[in-house]
């Protein structure tokens, strides 16, 4: 297939927390003509999320943390609840999510699943989020948890059923969170 875009402009906007870029483009239309378009992309770089579960306990491992863009969006106190995550930096994927599940939930988890990858806002995050599952232990905790350097995390152990229920009712409206909870309730994982 050839590109269907052609005479990329790029214009630095922002380096700051991470890189904002403005691109100006011709996009090739299905009719044979063209068409300019801007847009701007922010690049956070990619990141992996991992779920914490216990099947015999019927438990789920979340975090709940302040986020700025949801306070700003009419979140009035800014926390969510949410699986844990973080960028991949360096790190492969899982070696990722096992480093953000020891930092955050402080438990370090023997076997770790991965279930899929997914864009989570292409329309102007370039980020690829992979996702994880993986089965806890009591003993496997290490620490108490809670983040590293400026993180404010509190460790949340919720019953799955309870979980699932906030979905529905609201009170957890984080997408990735979401999306795990989800495959665990569809492939039965917990039964």
């Amino acid at each position: 297939m050839s590109s269907k875009i052609e005479n990329i402009r790029k214009q630095l906007l922002s380096d700051n927390w991470y890189v904002l870029n403005k691109y100006t483009f011709e996009l090739k239309r299905k009719n044979g003509g063209t068409i300019e378009q801007v847009r701007e992309v922010y690049d956070r770089g990619n990141g992996a999320t991992i779920l914490l579960y216990n099947r015999a306990k019927g438990t789920v491992v979340l975090t709940n943390q302040f986020r700025m863009p949801t306070y700003v969006n009419g979140n009035a106190t800014g926390m969510l609840l949410e699986a844990c995550a973080g960028l991949l930096d360096d790190d492969q994927p899982e070696q990722c999510a096992r480093r953000e599940a020891v930092e955050e939930t402080g438990f370090q988890v023997s076997k770790v699943q991965k279930i899929f990858e997914a864009y989570m806002s292409p329309g102007g995050v370039t980020e690829i989020l992979h996702f994880f599952i993986a089965e806890y232990q009591d003993d496997e905790r290490q620490t108490s948890g809670g983040g590293i350097e400026d993180e404010d995390i509190e460790v949340v152990e919720l019953p799955f059923g309870e979980a699932i229920a906030m979905i529905a009712d609201g009170r957890i409206k984080d997408g990735k969170t979401i999306m795990l909870l989800q495959y665990l309730q569809i492939h039965r994982v917990m039964e």
